[in-house]
């Protein structure tokens, strides 16, 4: 047999590392293509000027532009018969991706725990990214349901990894060179810097974005994402195509750009979760809350930490009563991003 199925949950083992194949040159048509799949228009990633201007030898790929490339890599060995992909902890963004640059990434199984129906089981994965000099340029740990060949096949004993809550600021990389002190907040689309944002405020986007079938299966083949659910109308019960997750954090990470315009590069992943589904003809919107701030060394820099919510419609509210994610919520999105300050 020559063709790939694709790995079942009783196929991992704990503590083995999965080397991805098909490494990935990057040039800059990704940043072309995101662009014009995502609202996406934050200044360090659009503009070369901008981008020596604060410090940097050019714009680089976007963040999650990045995170998707890599995550990408890891489908075919970890959730190509996934259920769901259910969510995201530890991520650190270590060094900017540039045109040019090749990717390439591992996985080390750090988690297996079998579901109550022995039909499924969770696997916990730590995923870097490496560019061709064999640097890390993001890491991150994710669980996804994946699905068992033999309801019958026998479980390895359960473990399940104890991950940090969040990534402190302490750890945070800011990119070599980064100097935000002459920043022009004129050119980059809003006056509102680091100072100006207080713990416990909430942005409302305001704006919202129509999720649409060819849009959602474009970007998720520019990421060479081969999961069945984003294509194969016939692999779920219902018939319909699951929305890529990261589809989702690209777009309500475009849509905050009205209101946190100048949070320009995210550094880190403190925790994330898929809610629930997305499917085409849904309507996206986004909300932010600040949860913390920090002072980098580097000038002008400063580190803010957002909840970012996308929802289903323009809905409000995250939790209900006994804790668990409303049925309009999408995304849950725990992170770090590193905006200019005045002081």
């Amino acid at each position: 047999m020559k063709t790939n199925p694709g790995r079942f949950f009783e196929d991992y083992r704990l503590g083995e590392v999965i080397a991805h194949a098909v490494p990935r040159t990057v040039s800059g048509g990704e940043r072309a293509l995101y662009h014009a799949l995502y609202p996406a228009r934050h200044a360090l990633h659009s503009s070369d000027e901008f981008a020596r201007a604060s410090g940097l030898r050019a714009a680089p790929l976007d963040d999650l532009a990045a995170f998707h490339l890599v995550f990408g890599k890891t489908v075919p060995d970890i959730s190509l018969n996934a259920v769901a992909n259910l969510g995201y902890a530890e991520g650190r963004f270590l060094r900017p991706v540039w045109p040019g640059d090749t990717l390439r990434a591992y996985s080390e199984v750090i988690g297996l725990r079998p579901t109550s129906n022995g039909k499924a089981g969770v696997v916990w994965v730590r995923t870097r990214g490496e560019n061709q000099r064999g640097e890390t340029v993001l890491s991150y740990v994710r669980w996804v349901m994946v699905r068992k060949r033999d309801a019958d096949a026998p479980i390895a004993e359960t473990t399940v990894p104890e991950l940090a809550p969040v990534v402190e600021a302490a750890d945070l990389t800011v990119p070599e060179g980064l100097d935000f002190s002459r920043y022009d907040f004129a050119l980059a689309g809003e006056p509102h810097a680091w100072d100006d944002y207080e713990v416990g405020e909430r942005i409302d986007h305001v704006d919202g974005v129509t999720v649409e079938e060819a849009e959602h299966m474009l970007a998720t083949r520019l990421w060479q994402n081969t999961a069945k659910v984003h294509f194969d109308a016939t692999h779920r019960p219902d018939g319909r195509r699951l929305i890529y997750g990261g589809h989702v954090i690209s777009l309500a990470r475009a849509l905050s750009f009205n209101g946190l315009a100048n949070a320009q590069l995210i550094v880190a992943l403190n925790g994330g979760t898929h809610a629930n589904p997305c499917f085409a003809g849904d309507t996206v919107f986004a909300r932010s809350e600040v949860l913390d701030k920090a002072v980098m060394e580097a000038p002008g820099v400063g580190a803010i930490r957002l909840r970012l919510v996308a929802t289903r419609g323009h809905e409000d509210g995250r939790l209900d009563a006994d804790g668990k994610h409303l049925p309009h919520v999408l995304l849950d999105l725990d992170y770090w991003a590193l905006m200019p300050r005045r002081d």
